[in-house]
């Protein structure tokens, strides 16, 4: 008998640029508007996607779309992370393209990885997508559907290695569906680390994190 997912079973991922990941282990991950946060933040991602997330707002309609009253709230306002590992927005911090200002070697991205039960136990604030968060297909819900979350998300999606080409559209748009959070993660709630390759592992190492915490996970990068 297949074991049934549940959120004990389901980590979140968030990438950043390694030369972050000294601040983060220091303060946590913190929001940018954090009184704690990291002045010298390097940024890997697309800058035109950043600035329309600080001004989107999303109805939070846990999955009826004709509820014209659901709550809103803006994207930017939440620390986003992702499902799973190679998401589309990777391939553009690796390669370029967009508007993120430079590709960024595979060695330089970490993901940092939490357990969801962690941050639900911990009484945060937290909402999560069907899909990528900008997009109008998407549907957001909150911390009543957190137990059919497993349910919610294609995970197929998640896990597909291959989502080009305008016939996988909205597989692409289920691959990134997202766990938002609104508050500083204490860095004592950051289950492990995973990274490119033994220099990138070793560079960890010398920050202060524990052999045990760093996962070595090539095939999570493109």
């Amino acid at each position: 008998m297949t074991k049934q997912m549940s959120i004990d079973d389901l980590y979140l991922y968030r990438m950043t640029h390694i030369e972050n990941i000294p601040h983060i282990l220091a303060h946590g991950i913190t929001h940018k508007t954090s009184h704690n946060s990291n002045p010298n933040f390097v940024s890997i991602g697309d800058v035109s996607l950043i600035d329309t997330r600080s001004r989107k707002e999303v109805s939070i309609n846990n999955g009826n779309i004709n509820n014209l009253y659901a709550p809103t709230i803006t994207l930017g306002d939440y620390i986003p992370f992702y499902l799973g590992v190679k998401m589309p927005m990777l391939y553009v911090m690796q390669h370029g393209g967009n508007f993120v200002v430079q590709a960024t070697p595979p060695q330089n991205i970490v993901y940092v990885v939490c357990r969801i039960k962690n941050i639900v136990n911990a009484g945060m604030t937290f909402y999560f997508s069907d899909g990528h968060g900008t997009d109008s297909l998407t549907s957001f819900y909150d911390t009543s559907q957190i137990n059919n979350l497993p349910n919610i998300i294609d995970w197929t999606a998640i896990k597909t290695s291959y989502w080009a080409g305008s016939e996988n559209l909205d597989l692409k748009r289920k691959k990134q569906a997202e766990f938002l959070i609104s508050e500083d993660i204490p860095a004592n709630f950051i289950a492990g680390y995973v990274c490119y390759n033994n220099t990138a592992k070793q560079q960890l190492i010398n920050m202060g994190i524990a052999d045990e915490k760093i996962k070595m996970i090539p095939r999570a990068y493109y």
